[in-house]
Parts: C-alpha cells; sequence; structure tokens
C-alpha cells in the first residue's frame, strides 16, 4: 500500500532543540557548584523532570521549573534568591532561542510534500510548538498541525481517523524511539527512526529491528527514498 500520511516530529527532527536545552543545564550546574558536584546536580534535575513530567508536561517551561526545584532541593534553606532569578532568566532564554532547522530540511520537506499530506505531531508546550512553527518557516506545509501532551498509539490512531487513512498508508518519523516510534507502530503505522546524538534518556527504547513496519534512517533526507520503497 502507498503511503497517503506523512507525520513528522519536530523538535531535534526539523530544528535543533535538545542542545539549548544541554546548554541551559550546564548553566545550572555551574550555578549550583557551590552546593553539589556536577554528577549530583546532574543526576537529581534528571529525576526532578522525571517525577514532574505528569504534573508540568514537555517543555521549556516545565523544564524550568524543575530547575528551581533542583537548586531548592540542593542548597535548602542557603539558596540564595538572586540564583532563582537567574534560573529563570534562563528559562526566559531557553524560550526565546532562535529556530535552526536542520541541514536540508526545505529540500527534504518539499520531497515528502510531493509524496503525500504532511502532519506535524510534536509535544511541548502549546503556545511555545506554535511560536517555533511560525519561525521555522515550514508550516504552509502541513495540512494539520497536533501539539499533544504525549504520543501514545491512541494519538496517532486519531490522527488517522481524522484524515481517513489506514495505518498502513501512514508513516511517523522523529528521533524518539519511545514518543515517535513505538506508538506509531502499535497504532499499525511505519516508523522511521532518525537518532540524534543528544537525545534525552526518557525518550530512549530498545529498537525494534525484526519489526516489517520499522526503519533507522541516518537522516531525514532519507524518508522520501524510504517511504517510495514501501509503495514500491
Amino acid at each position: 500500500m502507498a503511503i497517503e500520511l506523512i507525520c513528522l516530529d519536530a523538535d531535534d527532527t526539523l530544528w535543533h532543540n535538545m542542545r539549548h536545552f544541554v546548554e541551559t543545564e550546564e548553566a545550572l550546574v555551574g550555578l549550583l557548584a557551590p552546593f553539589a558536584e556536577a554528577r549530583v546536580a546532574r543526576a537529581t534535575l534528571e529525576a526532578c523532570e522525571a517525577r514532574n513530567l505528569r504534573l508540568y508536561g514537555y517543555g521549556a517551561k516545565g523544564f524550568t521549573l524543575s530547575m528551581i526545584e533542583t537548586a531548592v532541593e540542593l542548597a535548602g534553606p542557603t539558596l540564595p534568591t538572586d540564583l532563582i532569578a537567574r534560573l529563570l532568566e534562563a528559562g526566559r532564554q531557553l524560550l526565546a532561542h532562535p529556530v535552526e532547522l536542520l541541514d536540508g530540511i526545505g529540500d527534504t520537506m518539499a520531497a515528502l510534500a510531493e509524496r503525500g499530506r504532511l502532519v506535524l505531531v510534536t509535544k511541548g508546550d502549546l503556545l511555545h510548538q506554535e511560536a517555533k512553527l511560525a519561525a521555522s518557516g515550514l508550516g504552509a506545509h502541513f495540512a494539520d498541525v497536533a501539539i499533544v501532551s504525549d504520543k501514545t498509539p491512541d494519538t496517532f490512531a486519531r490522527i488517522f481517523d481524522r484524515h481517513g487513512v489506514a495505518p498502513e498508508a501512514a508513516v511517523m518519523a522523529g528521533d524518539s524511539m519511545r514518543s515517535d516510534v513505538m506508538p506509531a507502530l502499535k497504532a499499525g503505522a511505519w516508523a522511521a527512526y532518525i537518532p540524534q546524538p543528544l537525545a534525552w534518556s526518557h525518550e530512549a527504547g530498545e529498537e525494534p529491528m525484526d519489526h516489517p513496519r520499522f526503519c533507522r534512517l541516518a537522516r531525514l533526507g532519507d524518508l522520501p527514498g524510504w517511504i517510495d520503497a514501501i509503495g514500491g
């Protein structure tokens, strides 16, 4: 069956994202140096993020709150108020960073648009993701945009149903095994995994190498060729 619907992740699939979070995390580690070793600060932040996901969701705002909570946990009553102000400023900078497309994205989007309807499927804060999409200049390529709190098989099933497309006629491509690949496969679609070096450990997972509808690609630019192979 030919592919009719092409779903794409946004952050670190279309534009750079995690490197900005890594830079902000390094700033946090530096600010907390008087109170904790770097290893301890990073581990505390990771644990804080994991337990806060169900409350804050994904994105820069939740990350900023987790940074502040980490600082409170590690510094206790000795936490200087100016440090909280600096963390808030770091969070604002994270929200305001420019959108930088990955190499070749413009040509790739044009090639994909020739092969099916494009749907953006991304997690995160609604306002921030909308702003990044607008700044990217890619919005006109998409027939639909889904900004969700999490990506589950039901998320993809609803998208396929909304567009009147059978799951086996849809493909999802992204950099997260947990959020992009596995839920799309469970929903009956095809899934392309495009890993990036700064992936968050929370999004990791074992690659289903023996799955007939799964493929690992080096870059998004390889997706049109794989879609052609599926249809062929």
